[in-house]
């Protein structure tokens, strides 16, 4: 039988033709969610690319970022997070604020982060760059390597990168965000809005079955019904068909509906569900996430959360970030951070 979905199947019993055919499908993916993790085994899910010349990382960046995007909780909170760490810090003449601020969004989202040394004519460390890291590259010999869209890669020595990771311990070369146990809850999160968003635009939120037996029905006016039909989706998808069978009756047509989303798909709950384990995943707390409690429940005296959480997250980060770039070789006394007190 043939795979395409939009074509027409006709059976015949008795010489009686049944045509059965569906719309509104052009376009349909695949059921199979994608899954971020599959590529982690006991390798670490890295492996090293012999053509390029570097280490490929374990999870795609690009993904992330994507991810990061298109969930409301996830990404917001990741600017948090960078937000409440990067407050912990006094800056050095080494280090401006959004440079800062960038080393700590790449650390929280990616697992690992680099700033450049931008070095004088006499070799001295002058100010530090943050490097994206969905294009960030570590090389077999432990150089890094920055790539470019034409293809023209920059090469880094070791000595000129400051490097910071999450410690992961299937492999040494990058680090892996925190919150990856939750990925799969924020991309559920996504896929429940994108698909109620499909259903509202194109007009195929409830599914049903046009049902008719008469006789009267030939094959020409059921092309023409079956075109009638998928031009009725999209924008003004709520219009209403006229069809005239002539010498029928008042049974020749049935609509037979099989599903609706408004029940069926739980949306207010996954939302909900993925909601708070994204909040899990980052350790992060609801008071201070955005979220509305449900009924009568509370969430809490926010002043106590955000001093909890600022002890037990944004401090301890702060502090590596501090004392990684203090104990660089590179960096003089006078250009050290300072952790505010």
């Amino acid at each position: 039988m043939d795979n395409n979905i939009n074509s027409s199947l006709t059976t015949t019993a008795d010489n009686n033709p049944a045509t059965v055919f569906s719309f509104g499908t052009e376009g349909w993916q695949s059921a199979n969610p994608f899954d971020m993790l599959h590529s982690i085994d006991d390798t670490g899910g890295i492996y090293f690319d012999d053509y390029n010349d570097f280490w490929v990382p374990p999870l795609d960046r690009g993904a992330l970022l994507q991810i990061s995007k298109s969930n409301p909780y996830h990404g917001p909170i990741i600017f948090s997070r960078r937000n409440m760490a990067a407050e912990q810090i006094t800056l050095s003449p080494l280090l401006q604020r959004h440079e800062l601020e960038a080393f700590i969004f790449n650390y929280c989202l990616f697992g690992d982060a680099a700033l450049l040394k931008i070095r004088n004519r006499i070799n001295q460390v002058i100010e530090l760059v943050c490097l994206s890291s969905v294009w960030l590259r570590v090389c077999k010999d432990g150089s890094y390597k920055y790539l470019q869209r034409d293809g023209d890669h920059k090469t880094y020595a070791a000595k000129d990168i400051i490097f910071m990771k999450q410690y992961d311990p299937y492999q040494q070369v990058y680090g892996v965000p925190d919150y990856i146990g939750g990925l799969q809850s924020a991309m559920l999160n996504t896929d429940a809005t994108l698909f109620r968003r499909k259903y509202y635009k194109n007009g195929a939120h409830c599914g049903f079955i046009f049902y008719t037996s008469d006789p009267s029905l030939d094959s020409k006016k059921e092309d023409e019904l079956k075109q009638a039909m998928q031009g009725s989706k999209g924008v003004g998808n709520f219009r209403s068909l006229f069809v005239n069978i002539p010498n029928g009756n008042k049974d020749s047509i049935k609509i037979i509906p099989v599903g609706d989303i408004a029940t069926k798909d739980d949306f207010n709950t996954i939302k909900s569900v993925t909601a708070q384990d994204m909040l899990s995943a980052h350790r992060f707390p609801a008071g201070l996430a955005g979220i509305i409690p449900s009924g009568t429940a509370n969430l809490g005296d926010p002043i106590k959360a955000d001093e909890t959480y600022k002890k037990n997250e944004s401090i301890p980060l702060a502090r590596k970030v501090i004392e990684l770039i203090n104990s660089d070789n590179d960096v003089k006394a006078n250009q050290r951070l300072i952790l505010v007190s």
